[in-house]
């Protein structure tokens, strides 16, 4: 047995090492890297030496098709590789495209004749439009080297950073008897937005705190203040007594010292067994609650300065509680209010629509009360509603 091993081993050893074998097992290797090297560029952590030597290979393509058919292939096609070289390498390897296209353009010149006798041929016009094409290229370059981003990843960054504000605004699961739903909707149909929700269940889970806040601003001007608050807000809900919560909220914006620095909030704390809740506010429009047994709106109005302007502000808290059927809906005042409209006329036109809700129950309410009270207003829209089950 032993020797029968022992010559089947041999055998192996002795097939492994064969040329065609050797050249498999090269070629695993070569692959392997190329696909290593592949990954790591796409992530921005490896050399662009891939892109580089790919877009070398086009130029003396395009400049043969060119000398062969201008008609067809212009010398102006030159500055796709110079476009795709300004979006995928840096600013050391750009310059080397820059060069192989400018021999390019030499050696066309120099065979397709003077553009004076010829129409297909190198024209001043053709020069400038590839030297513009690379001094923008060079340019968005030079910016990306700066960031620190490469674009490959500068897409997939933002896209991260919309599914995180996304995944903050998630409002926790409620037990049984109660309903709750969410709708933010940004200025001008962007992905990001100065309105956030951040909400957690305290207590053991028999509170729920919900911080809706508005960042002065809006759209993707607001966006990044609107993470950074976000990630420090759910970092302090929970983590201090609900009354403690807005006055450090306002002590760290202030420590941030931006030039617009102003924000409004509500902050809600909600006993989910009894009902009773607490409000606070600091300079946002007010909550507003159905009473079940009467049919009508009532304004929850809490006392509060804005956030971010001045140190050592206090906020009152207005008490309520919400029972069987009742509905509590706190929004931004972009859903209430514009130019040609004041708040008071927005919330009457919001508690109108929401009264069609009433009778059916509010199940996917948020969205469409934004949509039919300010479906094309030019500001950040958010709007949320707590709802018990009659």
């Amino acid at each position: 047995m032993a020797v029968r091993r022992e010559r089947h081993g041999r055998e192996q050893r002795a097939e492994a090492d064969t040329l065609p074998a050797r050249l498999k097992m090269r070629m695993h290797r070569v692959r392997t890297a190329l696909r290593k090297s592949g990954v790591d560029y796409f992530r921005g952590d490896g050399s662009d030496w891939i892109a580089l030597v790919g877009l070398l290979f086009t130029v003396p393509v395009i400049a043969c098709l060119t000398i062969l058919d201008p008609v067809w292939c212009s010398p102006a096609v030159l500055v796709l590789p110079i476009v795709a070289g300004g979006l995928l390498l840096r600013p050391a390897s750009l310059l080397g495209l820059y060069a192989a296209a400018a021999v390019a353009l030499i050696v066309e010149s120099v065979q397709l004749g003077p553009y004076a006798e010829r129409t297909a041929a190198v024209t001043p016009g053709t020069v400038l439009t590839v030297a513009a094409c690379g001094f923008f290229g060079l340019l968005i370059a030079q910016f990306r080297s700066r960031v620190g981003v490469p674009w490959r990843r500068g897409g997939t960054m933002l896209f991260d950073l919309r599914e995180r504000i996304r995944t903050q605004s998630r409002l926790p699961k409620l037990p049984q008897g109660w309903h709750r739903e969410m709708a933010l909707r940004p200025a001008g149909g962007q992905s990001f937005s100065g309105d956030f929700v951040v909400a957690a269940r305290t207590n053991n889970g028999r509170t729920l705190e919900v911080v809706l806040t508005d960042v002065s601003g809006k759209g993707m001007d607001a966006a990044s203040r609107a993470l950074l608050l976000a990630g420090a807000f759910s970092g302090l809900l929970g983590s201090l007594p609900p009354h403690a919560f807005l006055p450090a909220a306002n002590g760290y914006l202030l420590r941030q010292d931006w030039d617009e620095g102003f924000a409004t909030s509500i902050h809600l704390v909600l006993d989910l067994e009894s009902g009773d809740y607490e409000l606070y506010s600091a300079g946002h429009p007010p909550g507003l609650q159905l009473n079940a047994g009467t049919g009508r709106w009532e304004e929850k109005a809490a006392e509060g300065p804005l956030l971010g302007v001045y140190d050592g502000a206090e906020f009152d808290a207005i008490k309520g509680t919400l029972r069987p059927g009742d509905v509590l809906m706190l929004f931004t005042d972009g859903l209430v209010e514009t130019a040609d409209r004041d708040i008071s006329e927005g919330i009457d036109r919001l508690t109108g629509e929401a009264d069609r809700y009433v009778t059916g129950g509010f199940h996917g309410a948020a969205w469409h009360l934004i949509e039919a009270v300010a479906k094309d207003v030019n500001d950040d829209r958010a709007l949320l509603l707590i709802c018990r089950d009659a």
